[in-house]
């Protein structure tokens, strides 16, 4: 991995960071009851398209600034959550998933060897932004609450149309911006 960056490499990290913050305050708190106050949240989104349109490094870090801001207490995770107490919960298995997910995003949406911005898109998401983040999330929510890991598992069921209503969003943002690129030959 590359350890030098750019000041323009700072401020995606920074932007990106924020936009996941953003999307945490929005008011999307919905959370089913079978599942303890586990919220709805559209971070994810936020996420997957950092692993998107910022590649796996800088959407790594990205998210890790923006864990270490939490983790200092800012309250902007889903429902105005914030601390070292977001470790301990039942959603710590999800925010501690958000760096290999961004991490498979990114690296999935660069190898990838779709020619369609969006269709490479949805697949990075829906590969990193879902099952790799549920592979890291339902088992610690199963722990924390205290539900066997095949119940969590069909409880965590009722997220997913979000979740792929997400990747679908993000791949309409990939082929978007893509359209906006100024192809090399152009250039003025």
């Amino acid at each position: 991995m590359k350890w030098t960056f750019t000041t323009g490499d700072f401020v995606r990290i920074a932007l990106f960071a924020a936009i996941i913050a953003a999307l945490g305050v929005l008011p999307l708190w919905v959370s089913p009851p079978f599942l303890g106050g586990v919220p709805i949240s559209i971070q994810s989104l936020g996420v997957m398209l950092a692993g998107v349109v910022i590649g796996a490094r800088l959407g790594f870090f990205s998210v890790l600034l923006l864990m270490f801001v939490v983790l200092l207490g800012a309250p902007v995770l889903s429902g105005g959550r914030g601390g070292l107490g977001v470790l301990y919960g039942p959603t710590a298995g999800f925010f501690i998933g958000w760096l290999p997910a961004v991490l498979t995003v990114g690296w999935l949406n660069r190898v990838l060897p779709v020619t369609n911005a969006m269709v490479r898109a949805i697949i990075a998401s829906i590969v990193g932004g879902i099952i790799v983040l549920y592979m890291c999330g339902i088992p610690m929510m199963s722990w924390r609450t205290g539900l066997s890991f095949d119940k969590t598992f069909f409880a965590m069921l009722a997220f997913i149309p979000l979740d792929v209503v997400k990747a679908v969003a993000v791949g309409y943002i990939a082929q978007t911006l893509q359209r906006w690129e100024t192809p090399k030959d152009e250039e003025v």
